[in-house]
């Protein structure tokens, strides 16, 4: 084992992750990195003593994190339960009071989020999504008396999709036909692959609570007019673990992994961008097109080659198939099969800061902003690929929790508008000039309807990314933000596997592949992609 090397493509969650687990499988481990710092869409941006995170801040299941900071070299635990009885039992969850488990706690400080989400209506009323079954309830019966009895069956439904898609077979790897085949009698009793919008309305009169009980699929690239509704389980991990925030942002996390991962023995380079995967025949050679072929490294744009035994790309899927790995190796992964996949919506995110001085901001920590649209608006942005004059927003105000990121007396946000990729009519979208239209309209808007009152006058930074960015930064496929769209001919088995198809020795990790996006998901897609390697290797 000692000899055994492996190069990562990507220091995001799930790239870092699995950077972790392989260091204590034993593996002398690399990661490379096109950014000047660890994250990948997760990277960190300073500016003006502000501190912003440019992509996720929603942490859920902290007992993932707690595993990753557990782990030591030569004792990598996979075979362990994945969900142990101290995180189901509500008496001995380590998430009560505070996040972080003992080994957590050596690395970051993280803390419960309440509420999980504030969420506006276009009317000016809202709703406080908290997890709280009193609250919850008071707030339906104030909305919508008649959907009382509806929330309870909705509650009891999702409940049953949580522990069966969830905890069952949340780290079960789809490999095979078979495999999906032997589950869907289980998905077709829980009604779990109808749409979740449909779903969620079979249960619910009131349009706005349809809008509460359906939204959260959009912060993983999901259209809740298009997921399966399996992902009416993000309300129950939700309610089980709570949401939860990473004093010093979402950043702190991922230093914390790259110091758990460089303590293990592992290496990290930053500024080293792949230019392609190394592929030979079994003996070295040159591989015919139908012959076998391995993965042996990657190239660097300097030129530089990296030799591994195992090579993993954290990287967009579609990125990794088509610019880094030559399509007379793939027969599998073609570049029409690519094409005609669908891939997430993209996102305009906007950091600012503004002075707080007689500031009274009646907001709370994650904020979601809804617009006079719902189903209209997710058509444009998923469908039509047109951007509209209404938006929705995810508005991020984490120095309500953390003021040591802005600088005294001014607080840090990010806005997060979804807005088509750029496949189809979304090609013709200039961001260059739509883009800063777009900014101007939304922090009016903030100032205007009076979320950030005064908002234009207290601005003192402000930048922002579009698709542009994800496409040429982040090496994203048409800019999508979250790779393939989770809808059910893209989910499980019809979702990229971890283990490629076309080639052996080379795995893929992170949102792309299974089980899919948002944090707790890359961080079990790590797990899963751990557990192909070691079955591959006979570890």
């Amino acid at each position: 084992m000692a000899n055994l090397k492996a190069v990562i493509i990507g220091s995001g969650f799930g790239g870092l992750s699995l950077a972790i687990r392989l260091q204590s499988m034993g593996f002398d481990t690399t990661v490379v990195e096109k950014l000047d710092g660890p994250g990948g869409r997760a990277y960190v941006r300073r500016a003006n003593g502000f501190t912003f995170d440019m992509g996720p801040t929603v942490i859920t299941v902290p007992h993932f994190i707690e595993e990753l900071f557990a782990l030591e070299r030569g004792q990598p635990n996979l075979d362990g339960p994945d969900f142990p009885p101290s995180v189901l039992d509500e008496r001995q969850r380590i998430t009560q009071g505070i996040s972080g488990g003992p080994h957590t706690s050596r690395y970051v400080q993280i803390v419960p989020i309440q509420p999980f989400y504030r969420i506006y209506f276009d009317d000016g009323t809202c709703f406080d999504y908290d997890g709280d079954p009193l609250h919850t309830r008071e707030q339906i019966r104030a909305i919508c008396p008649d959907d009382l009895e509806g929330y309870e069956r909705f509650h009891a439904a999702a409940k049953a999709i949580f522990e069966r898609g969830f905890l069952q077979l949340g780290y079960t790897h789809f490999g095979s036909l078979a495999s999906m085949l032997a589950v869907m009698p289980d998905l077709l009793r829980l009604d779990a692959v109808r749409t979740l919008f449909s779903f969620t309305s079979r249960y619910f009169k009131s349009d706005k609570l349809r809008r509460v009980f359906s939204f959260e699929p959009l912060l993983i690239g999901g259209n809740p007019l298009a997921v399966p509704a399996i992902y009416a389980m993000i309300h129950f991990v939700e309610k089980t673990w709570g949401i939860h925030f990473a004093m010093g942002g979402t950043g702190a996390l991922v230093q914390a992994f790259v110091r758990k991962f460089e303590e293990l023995g592992g290496r990290i380079r930053y500024n080293s961008e792949v230019s392609r995967i190394i592929v030979t025949a079994p003996d070295g050679g040159e591989p015919s097109r139908f012959g076998r072929k391995v993965a042996r490294g990657v190239q660097l744009t300097s030129g530089e080659v990296i030799p591994a035994d195992v090579v993993v790309s954290n990287g967009d899927y579609a990125n990794t198939y088509m610019r880094l790995i030559d399509p007379r190796y793939r027969l599998f992964h073609t570049d029409r099969r690519i094409r005609r996949t669908q891939y997430s919506m993209s996102l305009l995110v906007i950091y600012f800061g503004f002075k707080a001085d007689n500031l009274n901001l009646d907001l709370r920590h994650h904020n979601i902003i809804l617009g006079p649209r719902y189903e209209g608006l997710l058509q444009d942005i998923f469908e039509r690929k047109v951007l509209s004059e209404d938006f929705s927003q995810y508005l991020h105000v984490p120095t309500l929790t953390d003021p040591s990121l802005a600088p005294p007396g001014h607080h840090a946000a990010y806005t997060l508008v979804p807005v088509p990729n750029k496949a189809g009519r979304g090609a013709s979208l200039d961001w260059r000039t739509q883009g800063p239209a777009l900014v101007d309209r939304v922090l009016r808007f903030l100032d205007e309807r009076g979320y950030i009152p005064g908002l234009c006058e207290r601005l003192v930074y402000k930048s922002f990314i579009t698709p542009d960015y994800f496409e040429d930064t982040l090496n994203s496929y048409v800019g999508n933000a979250f790779g393939p769209e989770p809808r059910l001919t893209q989910t499980a088995y019809f979702r990229p596997h971890n283990r490629s198809e076309d080639i052996e020795r080379l795995y893929l990790v992170g949102a792309g592949v299974q089980p899919g996006g948002g944090t707790p998901s890359v961080m079990m897609s790590a797990k899963m992609t751990a557990r192909l390697i070691a079955e591959d290797f006979k570890l």
